[in-house]
């Protein structure tokens, strides 16, 4: 591999012109140390120009480059020419895989914001050896997707380890508080997905395995110890329908649109860390809708509305509907209604001991555009300068096995919570 010494970038930003990329670039030229050789990417020189002319001084003489994400041999000079590239442009199953293959071949360092099962899954399958053999760290993941569910999860094992309390077992995400946008970018990606998965009975197979991004899924818990049958009625009827009341805090839960993204991204990690967080570990994400009928008649909206989404995405005279009234890529909220974006979620679990533990994750900052944007900074900061403690791995990770506690350092410096106590 190249060695990353002799480098002429630090960090590329490419996909720089695009909403979240924009804010990206921002936040990089606010919170990069002094001398960090950044460059910022993308298909129009003019675009470019305008958003460095947008940032802080420092910014000034970041150099510019003019990349195709389709042209391989434009991607493997930039990935050649940096230590860590952070992309934004997506959807990645469409523009990404030729950037993943080139930092594979490179040794050069990735990160993304992908939430999509199919382009991860592929890359694992493609570039993992390779870039395990190189050196390079592809993290996928680096934004709302899927930070706060897996270096939450992270740093509640973190914690359960310190205090001997075993090892993780049902373990559950609320929602409890979520303000702000998801991005038109996100849309797009799912989009995609839904696109392909309809045409392509294996491809569905594929996007709805819930241990799909494994890298050993005959090993996984469920695999091992499946949960008991129902023992009555309302127990089955409770395990198909996706509302239910949370019996410990009288709330109601609906399904969270992102859960299943980001369950497979956690179980990746346990399964990558040599199953650290415990054989018997189960995991899932729900969505707080309040107490009483109001709650319940959120629960249920709520679902349908993601049902009616989903659905709609795969065919197409639906999905024409849909994209007249969902965000479109690049677009983006203004900085006022950014401003009051925040989001509030709790991971609880039961330990093997019998312990419990609740684990906070929060931020005052919209999830899907200013958080993203922070998220994906500090990881491409983290992945450029903390060489030293970053974990011992390379291939194709997750932000908790590719950066890990460096980054929720980082992102504690910036106004993250990760709060995790014993109750």
């Amino acid at each position: 591999m190249t060695s990353t010494g002799e480098r002429t970038h630090d960090i590329v930003l490419f996909g720089a012109t695009g909403f979240v990329g924009r804010l990206t670039a921002g936040h990089l030229a606010r919170n990069a140390p002094d001398g960090a050789r950044i460059a910022l990417a993308g298909r129009s020189l003019e675009r470019l120009e305008k958003v460095r002319s947008g940032l802080d001084s420092k910014a000034a003489d970041w150099p510019l480059l003019v990349v195709d994400a389709s042209d391989e041999a434009q991607v493997a000079e930039l990935a050649a020419a940096t230590r860590v590239v952070a992309t934004t442009v997506g959807p990645y199953a469409k523009y990404g895989m030729p950037l993943v293959a080139a930092c594979a071949a490179a040794g050069t360092h990735y990160c993304d914001l992908t939430g999509e099962v199919l382009f991860v899954r592929d890359a694992i399958d493609a570039y993992q050896d390779e870039a395990a053999a190189s050196g390079a760290r592809i993290v996928n993941s680096c934004g709302f997707d899927s930070i706060p569910s897996d270096l939450g999860v992270w740093v509640t094992a973190q914690q359960v380890a310190a205090d001997g309390e075993g090892t993780l077992g049902e373990t559950l995400l609320h929602v409890r508080t979520l303000r702000g946008g998801i991005s038109g970018g996100t849309i797009d990606s799912m989009r995609q997905q839904a696109i392909v998965s309809s045409a392509d009975p294996s491809a569905r197979r594929r996007a709805g395995d819930p241990y799909g991004l494994s890298p050993s899924r005959d090993e996984e818990p469920s695999h091992r110890n499946r949960r008991p049958a129902p023992r009555n009625v309302l127990e089955k009827v409770s395990r198909q329908v996706p509302v239910n009341l949370d019996p410990v805090t009288g709330r109601w839960n609906a399904p969270f649109f992102m859960a299943s993204y980001n369950t497979r991204i956690v179980r990746r990690s346990n399964a990558l860390t040599n199953w650290s967080y415990g054989r018997d570990f189960r995991y899932d994400e729900v969505m707080d809708t309040g107490r009483g009928p109001g709650g319940a008649v959120k629960a249920g909206l709520t679902t349908a509305v993601l049902g009616g989404v989903f659905t709609g995405m795969s065919f197409g005279p639906s999905r024409q509907v849909l994209d007249r009234v969902l965000p479109k890529p690049g677009e983006g909220p203004s900085e006022e209604r950014m401003a009051g974006g925040r989001f509030v979620l709790q991971i609880e679990t039961t330990t093997t001991t019998g312990a419990r533990y609740r684990t906070t994750v929060a931020a005052d900052e919209d999830p899907g555009y200013s958080g993203t944007a922070i998220m994906l900074g500090q990881s491409a900061l983290a992945l450029a300068f903390d060489g030293d403690t970053l974990p011992d791995a390379a291939g194709v990770l997750t932000p908790a096995t590719g950066i890990g506690q460096p980054l929720v350092d980082r992102l504690r410096a910036h106004g993250f919570t990760f709060d995790c106590v014993r109750v």
